[in-house]
């Protein structure tokens, strides 16, 4: 079987970048939160809460989208999602004035085709790589990563600064983006191609581990990796999820109001590290192992935890504390489907990874609420310093639990069913 030119591999890579830079705007999420507590009176726990059934609904569409794409193909599927991502940004418009109306709009209906449009490209590059799976995935969603320093510039200039002016700011901003989410995806979605079906680069041989090529999503659950992989997913973007989803209030409350630098553009600089992590760590764990790699992942988390976040006092230490967590989490965004791939196989990476990267949705749903409600109560309390103080101590623990977990983790024990062909 002919083997496709490098550069048609070349072009996937570039696609899926642009996928993942439109299609992640649940970074840039915060810069929402401060106008929606001004014109509305909102509390933090209601700002956070469309963000979290984003995050929810993303993993759920990735496992409904994976286990599509494995049947239909990616250009369908990312297509429906660049619709689904559009359709939810004009609810908004119209329901935007409840948080509710926000959840349904923007939160269920786009994160449900965000998952769509996130899980193809990623799946995709990891049938067209199987010789460099952890770079070229962290080249991808290196895209994700720097994501808020497209969107967040551009929200923050779409709202604008003045809160007489909100009211018909943010519908407008929600107008944009939905145009922009069905112009870039659903084209993007066009440029999508498979590799024939047992393709593999010219002079590679798959390494000895790479025999669950077959693996079915029920095979896969069968094993103890999953889970362990599931809980290491779960708690590692733990630090990155809550970090992100606070940034903007975050540098705002530590900083007072002159800020050498926008909050859009701070976001954006975090972004870049989100971004520059999943590169890093990806090519890292392709040299050292996976395992080594989340060893090191835990370690910059534990960093930012205690190093930057729990003793912040100004703007450049609160934005360094962010830079640090964001590239930590960036990493398991790269990591986890090598992981997905080289334990059960890419012959159903799509729904295998899918299920996996729930863990990456309940982390988003559940600890923003844990965090904006522990903070909400220390802001009671008059003592939000000693809040921040104990949600990055707790975070900071369970970057060490994962680092305990990742020593014991090892490919399945190979069983002659789930050999593939």
């Amino acid at each position: 079987m002919s083997s496709p030119a490098s550069e048609s591999r070349a072009r996937h890579v570039v696609v899926a970048m642009l996928m993942q830079i439109v299609v992640t705007v649940v970074y840039s999420w915060s810069v929402f939160r401060p106008p929606l507590t001004a014109l509305y009176g909102w509390s933090k726990a209601q700002t956070i809460a469309p963000n979290r059934y984003t995050l929810l609904m993303v993993a759920a569409g990735a496992i409904v989208g994976g286990l599509w794409q494995d049947r239909r193909g990616p250009r369908l599927v990312a297509s429906v999602g660049g619709a689904l991502l559009a359709l939810g940004s004009i609810l908004s418009i119209f329901f935007g004035d409840s948080v509710n109306g926000l959840i349904i709009g923007y939160g269920i209906i786009g994160g449900f085709g965000g998952g769509f449009a996130y899980v193809t490209p990623i799946a995709n590059l990891v049938k067209w790589f199987p010789d460099k799976r952890g770079r070229m995935v962290g080249l991808a969603v290196m895209g994700s990563g720097v994501s808020s320093l497209f969107w967040s510039p551009i929200i923050e200039a779409l709202i604008g600064h003045d809160p007489t002016q909100y009211h018909s700011t943010i519908p407008r901003t929600f107008l944009v983006m939905a145009a922009i989410f069905l112009v870039a995806i659903v084209g993007l979605a066009q440029l999508y191609r498979e590799p024939e079906p047992g393709w593999k680069p010219a002079g590679w041989t798959p390494p000895p581990q790479m025999v669950y090529a077959k693996a079915t999503a029920g095979q896969m659950l069968r094993t103890w990796q999953f889970y362990v992989l599931w809980v290491i997913f779960f708690l590692g973007t733990s630090v990155g999820t809550t970090a992100i989803g606070q940034a903007s209030p975050l540098i705002q409350e530590v900083a007072g109001k002159n800020l050498p630098l926008s909050v859009g553009i701070a976001i954006g600089i975090m972004g870049i590290f989100n971004g520059v992590g999943r590169l890093s760590w990806g090519s890292i764990s392709d040299r050292v192992g996976r395992k080594y790699t989340l060893l090191g992942m835990s370690a910059v988390s534990v960093l930012a935890c205690l190093g930057f976040l729990r003793a912040a006092s100004g703007f450049w230490e609160v934005v360094a504390g962010l830079c640090l967590a964001a590239f930590a989490y960036g990493g398991y965004l790269a990591l986890m489907p090598a992981f997905s791939a080289e334990f059960f196989g890419q012959a159903n990476v799509g729904g295998n990874y899918g299920l996996l990267f729930s863990a990456w949705g309940i982390c988003g749903f559940f600890f923003p609420l844990y965090s904006e409600s522990l903070l909400d109560r220390a802001r009671e309390a008059g003592n939000l310093a000693a809040g921040y103080k104990d949600l990055y101590l707790q975070l900071a623990v369970l970057a060490i639990a994962v680092a305990a977990l990742g020593v014991f983790l090892k490919p399945p024990v190979l069983k002659q069913e789930l050999k593939g062909s």
